[in-house]
């Protein structure tokens, strides 16, 4: 019984010794366990591909690209109508919404700008967070259902507040929660990320839930394809001109 005793001590020992305390250690192994800042930083634009369950019977085609510094172009197809968010990576983004009132190419209002900032940010707000401007803090190692992670606060350059909980034994995110704007409206979200895979030698998730505060209904985003470094024009991420519209039309 001595010697039982004995042995839970010196393993409750190691599991203290082991646990991080500082967050720059646990950011560290995020990034390894990401596939490392070199390997990273190397990913000039990506193109993810997949598909969207917005609702029980809706369904739809996702394809999103990414390229430095910051540009991004999304593609929603959903009941043969496309729904469109573009930003340049500078100070312009614009959205088609096919569904709304005004089908019409819309500017992106200044809100929505800031935080498509960061979503078009692929190597994510823990990276580089300091020259980013983020305030990132470690709260400590939790437990939840049997699954120990470390959970970290970001305080974002531009306002909001993001909490991610980091798997404490393989180190990807688990999940994060945060604000964002939505139609005019600043909205709690929550995303579940699982399925990690490794591609190219960087782990991304491949299924993502999504719940939004106030509403029964996720959105499930399971990814089909990344493509590491494809060709993208960049034009891709210039102001969209609409088939039927003027400037589309070949000159007569």
């Amino acid at each position: 019984m001595k010697n039982i005793i004995v042995a839970l001590i010196v393993v409750a020992a190691v599991q203290t010794s082991t646990e991080l305390k500082n967050v720059d250690e646990v950011l560290a192994k995020y990034t390894v366990a990401r596939g490392g800042i070199e390997k990273l930083k190397a990913v000039q634009s990506e193109r993810i591909t997949g598909r969207m369950i917005f609702a029980p019977n809706v369904e739809g085609t996702v394809v999103i690209e990414y390229k430095r510094p910051l540009k991004m172009h999304m593609e929603m197809g959903v009941q043969g109508k496309t729904i469109m968010r573009i930003y340049d990576g500078k100070s312009a983004g614009w959205v088609v919404n096919p569904f709304s009132e005004n089908p019409e190419v819309q500017s992106m209002p200044e809100e929505e700008l800031q935080a498509i900032s960061d979503e078009a940010d692929f190597d994510g707000p823990l990276i580089d967070y300091k020259p980013k401007g983020h305030l990132v803090a470690l709260e400590g190692l939790m437990e939840l259902d049997g699954k120990r992670f470390y959970q970290i606060t970001v305080v974002r350059k531009f306002g909001g507040k993001r909490t991610y909980s980091i798997d404490a034994s393989n180190f990807q995110v688990l999940k994060w929660v945060g604000e964002t704007p939505l139609q005019g409206q600043t909205v709690r979200v929550q995303n579940d990320l699982s399925e990690y895979r490794e591609v190219q030698g960087l782990n991304f998730p491949f299924q993502v839930v999504t719940t939004l505060a106030d509403s029964p209904q996720q959105r499930t985003f399971t990814v089909e394809k990344i493509e590491i470094n494809p060709p993208i024009d960049d034009h891709r991420f210039e102001k969209p001109v609409l088939a039927g519209s003027p400037a589309a039309s070949p000159p007569q």
